[in-house]
């Protein structure tokens, strides 16, 4: 019969962050990217397999590596990669591929109630891109998303 105690349960991200900075906690910390409480799975739309699975975990960590070699990291609220239940015909060598598509989700935001996507600069969306695609099995496509919240919200699911 435990009771269930929040004390920052009706502060914001920003205010929590704050709170962090007066009691001296590292900023590597404080300034670490919202995850969903449910975890991956709700940026997996479609079918979850562990196959899925780690194309998700294998993405998302190619784009936060060259988000934070371009220095990116700290300018973005939120970065994220979503795997997309659709298949695209590319060219992989010299064969034809049919694979998946992977959104790519980076925001701007001060308290998470409202956000516009990061404009990011081409040359890192590109290495995002060319990293993905060479590097992660069953990926063939990287679309960047550009809405805002609203009318969006962050998270796809």
């Amino acid at each position: 019969n435990l009771k269930l105690i929040e004390p920052l349960k009706f502060l914001f991200k920003d205010e929590v962050r704050d709170l962090g900075r007066s009691l001296k906690m590292p900023e590597e910390i404080l300034m670490q990217h919202p995850f969903p409480g449910p975890g991956l799975a709700i940026r997996i739309i479609g079918a979850i397999t562990q196959e899925r699975i780690n194309i998700l975990k294998k993405a998302d960590k190619i784009m936060r590596e060259e988000i934070q070699k371009f220095g990116w990291y700290d300018k973005i609220w939120q970065a994220f990669c979503v795997l997309l239940p659709v298949k695209s015909v590319g060219v992989m060598g010299d064969e034809r591929s049919y694979e998946n598509t992977i959104a790519v989700r980076c925001v701007e935001s001060v308290d998470g109630m409202t956000a516009d996507w990061s404009k990011l600069p081409y040359e890192l969306m590109a290495k995002i891109s060319s990293r993905i695609v060479s590097e992660v099995k069953g990926i063939n496509r990287i679309v960047y998303d550009i809405t805002s919240k609203p009318p969006s919200t962050i998270e796809w699911e």
